[in-house]
């Protein structure tokens, strides 16, 4: 068993060496295309960072005050209610302080001033609010009206900021997406290419080793092998593209003025490791695909 691994790795580098230059354009293209998918990733966490705020159809957040009483909380749900036919009642949510801080920690996770600023003592509470109609004057002449309650500290509407974000962050995950397929396309055909080159040159080998009673399994691992570690290899040069570009965005975004919202599009660690995960796995099943394809198909050389 021992010796069957040390073949395969003895062949695997071998054929590394042999093919340098196809072996470098599949790592590099890899790795390129690998890149956008990560990045893809980061930007469609950034917008949903800004968006997170609105989500379930919301266009109207009533903020209170943190000092408020239990009857001015109670006043501004009644008045919420008192316009079913305007406001959908069912889906009128409440966020309390836990809610409300655990929120505002994803939305300022980049404004470490502002989140400072802010604890689940202090922090104001919300109520979600999901319109009926479609008449935006309606909704800002309710907005105005809120704004007056006792208890209101500010009133935000989504029309204001969600358009704008929603197409841009739509357009840019559209975009990244297809150039990031296309190029992963085009890595598991270079990595295909790159086998099947390293199978021909070494057709007289493989007739040899056949002849001697080698299983068509035997002689594959070597070549599948090879083109895993080259997707492999991409993923990782890719990791290390996404963890610099990600560290350079969030260093950016620091010089920023504090509450320009501008912090909401910098992505928690914890989801860049998720992303960098996902794409080593993502490097390894392309370099799978296309030199298993490779290896079955031109075994018969």
């Amino acid at each position: 068993m021992l010796a069957r691994i040390e073949y395969a790795l003895r062949e695997t580098w071998a054929s590394f060496r042999r093919n340098l230059t196809l072996t470098l354009a599949a790592v590099v293209t890899s790795a390129i295309a690998l890149l956008l998918v990560g990045t893809t990733f980061l930007i469609q966490r950034a917008f949903e960072n800004l968006l997170v705020q609105w989500r379930g159809d919301v266009a109207m957040i009533v903020f209170v005050r943190s000092d408020a009483s239990v009857e001015q909380v109670a006043l501004i749900d009644s008045t919420l209610r008192a316009a079913p036919s305007v406001i959908d009642v069912d889906k009128l949510r409440y966020l309390d302080k836990p809610e409300s801080y655990a929120e505002a920690q994803r939305i300022f996770v980049g404004d470490p001033v502002t989140l400072s600023l802010l604890t689940p003592e202090t922090i104001p509470t919300q109520f979600k609010v999901v319109p009926l109609t479609q008449d935006t004057n309606l909704v800002r002449s309710l907005a105005d009206q809120y704004r007056t309650l006792p208890g209101v500290e500010a009133v935000a509407l989504a029309e204001d900021e969600f358009e704008v974000i929603s197409t841009l962050s739509s357009f840019v995950r559209t975009v990244t997406l297809i150039m990031s397929l296309v190029l992963l396309v085009v890595a598991i055909g270079l990595i295909w290419n790159t086998i099947r080159t390293a199978m021909f040159a070494r057709r007289r080998e493989i007739e040899v080793m056949k002849l001697v009673g080698a299983t068509n399994w035997f002689i594959r691992v070597p070549f599948m092998l090879e083109g895993l570690l080259q997707g492999l290899i991409g993923g990782v040069v890719s990791c290390a593209g996404v963890w610099a570009l990600n560290s350079a965005w969030t260093n950016g975004v620091a010089a920023f003025k504090p509450g320009t919202g501008i912090s909401s599009l910098v992505v928690p660690s914890g989801y860049l490791s998720g992303v960098m995960i996902a794409v080593l796995l993502l490097g390894a099943a392309i370099g799978a695909i296309g030199s298993a394809i490779a290896a079955s198909r031109f075994l018969d050389v």
